[in-house]
């Protein structure tokens, strides 16, 4: 994939911030239902919260680092394929950035 447009850069900025605050709100919401499961153990709950949070941390790391444009369509795409790209946002983008980073087109 090639280096983003200025224009596309531009909204993939917004499309990122975006996607960073639909993820935490996810994995707070995974956090909140495993400390909340009063059917499992205290420490087996701990041990659960621990696991999930090195997860979901090498997670954020994968989506979300290495904010450069030369990398930026890679991270689109994964974004995408993760459903944290609102349409609203997406139909701002250049049809060919739209296309090659269409999770759907990277199926085997």
């Amino acid at each position: 994939m090639n280096t983003m447009k200025e224009s596309d850069w531009k909204i993939f900025k917004q499309i990122k911030q975006k996607a960073i605050e639909t993820f935490c709100r996810q994995v707070l919401d995974e956090f909140e239902e495993v400390i909340n499961d009063s059917t499992e153990h205290v420490h087996d709950r701990y041990l659960r919260l621990y696991e999930l949070v090195h997860n979901r941390d090498k997670q954020m790391q994968l989506l979300f680092d290495d904010h450069s444009r030369s990398k930026a369509p890679l991270q689109l795409l994964m974004l995408r394929s993760q459903g944290l790209v609102g349409e609203e946002l997406l139909g701002k983008l250049s049809e060919e950035l739209r296309e090659t980073t269409d999770p759907e087109r990277h199926k085997r």
